[in-house]
């Protein structure tokens, strides 16, 4: 995925900057990075590698450095940035959040003459950034170049510029992330979470529309380019990504989760499924709220059966060998005995993607003594990878759980029949869980429908993507 923040005030915002970026710090962990401009001194710019160590401990050493009213920051899971880019439409920092499925075919459509190149990552593939800022560059002036880059783009581009006259923000097209724009007595901010710019002291101001763009000054800001119509949000934001204190929509986080576990339990006693346990629990972090409210409505007590140890092992810290990303999993898990052994236990957690590390939380708790381990999905089964963000991305649909064990049933032929499988009201979807139960360990396990899901978020369902689930754009 990735967060932005960007600030611009009547005083020096490098402190509004540097916190609103760092409170973005959970949804990345590749790359973080910030562009400041001053009228005296021009750019300031610096990328840091923060795989093993938090943006904040990165960048405390360069505040030092950094002077400014305004700037634009970010944390990446892709590529470095932000940008500086020279171009006839100016000088100017660039910073996005999204996907271009279509990269390779845009580079040979509007690059492939000689005299353009692009500084290819370790990868091979082109920055992001870089060709967003490219194809803006195609146009007269950077709102019809942003407009112009998100109508040819296939995937989804949130994007944030930061000139030497104030702050372009331009939401992706759908609205499959939220833009959202805060103020105080000096100026403004804009950001993907609210949390942050509350804590900083900017109240709420305005939510972007899908494919919106505006300028932003200390003044406050315009419309460059108006809303479109069609809106497409990712449901994730309420499940997994958002912040517990963050709004989208209007609808906060936590409300949801809480919402969504009750949907959950409310379901199962009326279909007569809710099994006899001891507690209800939530696999950390992202898992507890939704049960919470499983438990608050199923009358079954919460608890805590095992604890995260973060302290040393942070989310950021994901080294890229996966046996090691394996005991840096398992170290993590710290039981607490007296409410594991001899118990009946029903988590719930946020999703079920590929399954590997919920096996290894299963075995534990069962080496660690517990009787029964039930498992709840705060979401349906997720039956095909994201196109337009970074969440349930692989290199195949088939390292998702679901999808596998379709494929390891009916082979080909299940693979048309993913609706079904999808449903566990039908006989193709009870044959899917009891599949995941036996590789899993589980001894029950219930995905919330797509319709109780929904339900929790509370808004237009025509405007939430739920492409993941059901593979409709």
């Amino acid at each position: 995925m990735g967060g932005f923040f960007g600030a611009i005030s009547k005083r020096d915002c490098v402190l509004d900057l540097f916190f609103g970026v760092d409170y973005h710090s959970h949804l990345g962990t590749r790359r973080g990075g910030m562009a400041i401009y001053d009228a005296a001194d021009g750019f300031q710019r610096q990328i840091h590698n923060i795989e093993n160590t938090p943006f904040r401990t990165k960048f405390e050493s360069d505040l030092h450095d950094f002077h400014g009213c305004s700037g634009i920051g970010c944390i990446s899971d892709t590529d470095p940035q932000p940008l500086l880019v020279r171009s006839h439409l100016g000088l100017y920092a660039i910073s996005t959040v999204g996907i271009i499925n279509n990269a390779e075919q845009l580079v040979k459509e509007y690059f492939s003459d000689h005299g353009h190149q692009f500084m290819a990552m370790s990868s091979g593939k082109v920055n992001s950034s870089e060709l967003t800022a490219a194809l803006i560059n195609q146009k007269d002036s950077l709102v019809e170049g942003i407009r112009h880059a998100q109508e040819v783009i296939n995937g989804s581009m949130t994007i944030l510029l930061l000139t030497q006259d104030g702050i372009i923000a331009a939401r992706d097209k759908l609205g499959r992330l939220p833009v959202l724009i805060g103020q105080d007595d000096n100026g403004c901010c804009v950001s993907f979470e609210s949390f942050a710019y509350h804590k900083l002291g900017y109240r709420d101001a305005y939510e972007l529309g899908p494919r919106e763009i505006v300028r932003i000054t200390p003044e406050g800001w315009e419309t460059l380019s108006p809303a479109g119509k069609d809106m497409k949000i990712c449901a994730f934001l309420w499940t997994y990504y958002g912040y517990p204190n963050s709004n989208y929509e209007g609808i906060n986080v936590e409300v949801m989760r809480y919402r969504n576990g009750e949907i959950m339990a409310r379901d199962e006693v009326a279909q007569g499924r809710l099994p006899k346990v001891d507690y209800v629990a939530g696999v950390p972090d992202s898992g507890i709220p939704h049960a919470i409210g499983f438990a608050n409505r199923s009358g079954k007590p919460f608890a805590r059966p095992f604890v995260k140890y973060t302290p040393t092992w942070p989310r950021s810290f994901m080294p890229a060998n996966q046996e090691v990303r394996n005991q840096v999993a398992k170290m993590k898990q710290i039981p607490v005995p007296e409410l594991i052994e001899g118990k009946k236990l029903l988590f719930v957690d946020d999703s079920i993607v590929r399954g590997t590390q919920l096996r290894e939380t299963v075995e534990f708790l069962y080496e660690s003594g517990a009787a029964e381990v039930h498992m709840r999905s705060a979401c349906p089964p997720i039956m095909y990878s994201c196109k337009y963000l970074n969440f349930s991305r692989g290199n195949s649909d088939m390292d998702l759980l679901a999808r596998r064990k379709v494929q390891e049933l009916e082979g080909d032929e299940g693979q048309k029949h993913l609706e079904e499988y999808a449903d566990a009201s039908t006989e193709r979807g009870q044959c899917l869980l009891h599949t995941i139960c036996k590789e899993m360990g589980f001894d029950s396990l219930g995905y919330q429908s797509l319709e109780g899901l929904l339900e929790a978020i509370g808004i237009d369902k025509e405007k939430i993507c739920t492409y993941c689930w059901t593979g409709k754009e």
